[in-house]
């Protein structure tokens, strides 16, 4: 059984500053080089072998990463959801029947690396070219029903980088 808490039960604080956006822009920025170090010398069979936990098959490691690339777009369009005004985020498939379904084991795992360094730099790229007044600007999360600055996006994108990182880690750690 997993130790990494399931992710639809965490809670978050977003009480701090807006300041701390350099030290978040590091963390998403540094995510694609963490994934490529846990998985680019992981045997085949290790990274698509599916885990089952209480009789339910879960995600293997390679899955979780191309879960990470999956949800890039979102990420995005949440971003620009800040720039269009409006007063809720862009809503997220709860299903995640987007990453069930585009068969990432049978992907090569370079290719996920690949195209998700060059989707989160995307992403970054975007975010640095935003007038600073966005950071500050609320919308509601839809699931959580939590304002939310662009500040706190970005924390709760590498907040979610970090939950599947520690997932993918445990997986490959784990002995059968």
């Amino acid at each position: 059984m997993s130790s990494v808490p399931l992710w639809f039960e965490r809670r978050f604080d977003f009480s701090f500053p807006a300041e701390l956006y350099p030290n978040i822009r590091v963390r998403l920025y540094g995510t694609p080089a963490r994934l490529e170090e846990m998985l680019r010398d992981a045997a085949r069979d290790r990274l698509v072998r599916k885990p089952i936990e209480n009789g339910k098959e879960k995600w293997s490691a390679q899955e979780h990463a191309g879960h990470l690339l999956d949800l890039e777009p979102l990420w995005t369009a949440r971003v620009n959801d800040f720039t269009r005004g409006g007063s809720e985020l862009t809503v997220a498939d709860l299903t995640n029947r987007g990453t069930t379904e585009a068969n990432h084991n049978a992907k090569p795992i370079t290719q996920i690396l690949a195209d998700f360094r060059k989707a989160r730099m995307q992403l970054i790229d975007r975010v640095e070219e935003l007038d600073p007044a966005h950071f500050a600007h609320t919308l509601l999360h839809p699931r959580m029903k939590t304002p939310m600055r662009l500040i706190d996006h970005l924390f709760f994108v590498a907040e979610h980088d970090d939950h599947h990182l520690a997932r993918i880690w445990e997986l490959l750690l784990r002995a059968d």
